[in-house]
């Protein structure tokens, strides 16, 4: 068992794609953690999600062995994401390490969600490692990215090591500066057992796996453990080291890193952040990190409706691997029962639908996207609102406001007019222009959360040709002109489609929508009134005509009362249909929302 000046917990931080998995390869090809035969690209990326998308979803810990100056060390790593709607995942792996190897890629630069991890780790104190990367690309520009990153960190330029993960070079230097720059963990093996709960996963043989880092004290198998949160108590059935498969041990202490199976069949047991002790000699609560603030809210459906306590099963064992996923059920007119679920952005809402699908076999729908506004009722009390249905009347409402955004987007400055252009038509208000350097500029802007939930990261990729990145956090409440837009169908509100929108853009919004609504909705025996309405005021409408039997074939020539009898007469069952016939509409219709622009 190596001592703790020979650990070293150090997590990887950089934006998506700038070849942090490719890096974790190489580390644990170079440390021998893997065989040849073991070996294969992004090698911890391990959902098939992740490689199909080519980014990491989940951050994933392994445990490695290293030999330098005749000593053993044990490099724990903890992989993390790169994308904005992951920050939280990000924020779990920081708190559970002593260092962080901070990833640039040498071709594009610093981006915008580097620099907010790279601020998550500096506020837990963490050491930081400049790592260069992609050096061997055509494009690399690797005197001017020093320069960015001495500039952002204020590091020595000679600390900057210089890599490229695919061609391993560099890495072992990247090794030795672990070695010697991240410090040891501190913390004493004696003392009262202190663990605190990063992950868990759902193992369906075994029950739910506790991976935590051990912060004071030893952890022994067999020992009976107590979750400080929630109070139970449990027995360690196997404790354990995480290679790339598990390994068992008889004992994990201080600083270490390990995984704890105990039999707990209940999802809602483990707390990510939750803190392990011993009942009989109990240590303090470690404070975690911050609760997750969910920024989009959308309603989860089964396709069946009788489906629905599966779906709350599957729901369940998924907050367990993605902590930052928040629900509570719900029920619609239109979708009969379902899930109100909190997302921290609309890639982790697509990654939650597409996870439920595959991991679970569920098919869902999900309904139009909202953030939270806030009401304040002439009564004088404050209510939240996640739902377009919880809107209370306008009689009782004094005021509405919205949440607001500070976002920074970091472009090279040719495109800087076309994005100013898109934050304006999205009601955002320029803060701040920064040059980073020659051709590259930091823009700050504050705008409606309501604005950026829908597409303006993939509008923002595409003015920018994919060099803009953005990243985000919540800076208040302001009041806002918001109502709430209905869809009726031949008179029908159907609440799934309904919307809070500016009342600026509600017009156009609403003729949008039912222009794709008719595209979308299959044409009945009878006539189909598409309506957007805010209140009782109409604000615009689409006729989906009638599917029709020509009735008149039978009738050439003879007199016109002949023809027109026969039409009255189809007039007036379709109009006995009408009254009697439902719309069905189709899942796709539900979404279509999503893609007006």
């Amino acid at each position: 068992m190596t001592g703790m000046e020979q650990i070293r917990n150090f997590c990887i931080i950089a934006h998506i794609d700038h070849g942090k998995s490719t890096l974790a390869d190489r580390l644990l090809e170079f440390t021998g953690t893997l065989t040849s035969r073991e070996m294969q690209a992004q090698v911890l990326d391990s959902m098939d999600l992740e490689r199909e998308k080519g980014i990491t979803i989940k951050s994933h810990a392994i445990q490695m062995n290293y030999h330098f100056e005749g000593k053993d060390y044990t490099l724990n790593l903890i992989d993390t994401p790169g994308h904005v709607d992951f920050s939280y995942e990000v924020s779990r792996s920081i708190a559970a390490c002593e260092g962080a190897l901070l990833i640039v890629d040498a071709a594009q630069g610093i981006e915008a969600q580097t620099i907010s991890n790279l601020y998550l780790a500096l506020e837990h104190n963490l050491e930081i490692i400049p790592v260069l990367n992609k050096i061997d690309l055509p494009a690399a520009r690797p005197e001017e990215v020093t320069d960015e990153i001495v500039e952002l960190i204020g590091c020595d330029p000679d600390t900057v090591l210089h890599a490229s993960a695919k061609q391993g070079l560099g890495i072992t230097e990247i090794l030795e500066a672990i070695v010697r720059r991240v410090p040891p963990p501190k913390g004493d093996p004696n003392a009262p057992l202190q663990a605190m709960i990063f992950d868990s996963v759902f193992n369906s043989f075994r029950g739910v796996e506790v991976y935590y880092r051990v912060f004071n004290g030893t952890m022994k198998q067999k020992d009976i453990v107590q979750f400080v949160n929630t109070g139970r108590t449990y027995n360690a059935d196997e404790i354990g080291v995480l290679k790339l498969q598990k390994q068992s041990r008889k004992e994990i202490s201080a600083g270490n890193v390990g995984y704890l199976i105990s039999g707990i069949k209940e999802a809602k047991e483990v707390k990510v952040g939750d803190t392990i002790t011993h009942p009989k000699n109990p240590g303090a609560s470690i404070k975690g990190f911050e609760n997750v603030k969910p920024m989009v809210f959308a309603g989860i459906y089964p396709v069946e409706t009788s489906e629905f306590e599966e779906l709350r099963a599957s729901m369940e064992k998924l907050q367990l691997n993605d902590a930052s996923l928040v629900w509570e059920p719900e029920s619609s007119a239109a979708l009969g029962f379902g899930f109100r679920c909190g997302f921290l952005g609309m890639l982790h809402l697509e990654i939650i639908q597409e996870r439920l699908e595959r991991e679970f076999g569920m098919t869902v729908i999900t309904t139009v996207p909202s953030v939270q506004f806030r009401a304040k009722l002439t009564s004088g009390a404050v209510i939240n609102i996640n739902a377009p249905s919880e809107m209370p009347d306008p009689t009782r409402l004094d005021y509405i406001e919205e949440p607001y955004i500070m976002a920074q987007i970091i472009s090279k400055s040719e495109f800087i007019g076309p994005i100013m252009e898109l934050c304006i038509d999205k009601r955002g208000e320029v803060k701040n222009q920064v040059y980073l350097s020659s051709d590259r500029i930091e823009l700050s802007f504050e705008m409606p959360l309501s604005e950026i939930v829908f597409d303006f990261f993939d509008k923002l990729k595409t003015i920018s040709k994919g060099y803009a990145s953005l990243d985000y956090h919540l800076s208040g409440y302001r009041e806002s002109d918001m109502v709430k837009l209905d869809v009726m169908l031949n008179g029908d509100k159907v609440d799934a489609l309904s919307a809070v929108v500016h009342r600026g853009k509600s017009y156009q919004w609403g003729k949008k929508l039912c222009e794709k609504l008719k595209e979308l909705i299959p044409r009945q025996m009878f006539e189909i009134a598409i309506q957007a309405s805010i209140g009782q005021k109409i604000v615009a409408r689409e006729t989906i005509s009638a599917i029709r039997k020509n009735v008149l074939a039978k009738c050439y020539g003879g007199d016109i009362s002949r023809k027109r009898k026969l039409l009255e007469k189809q007039k007036k069952g379709k109009k006995r249909m009408r009254q009697i016939g439902n719309v069905e509409i189709p899942q796709e219709a539900f979404m279509a929302v999503l893609k007006i622009d």
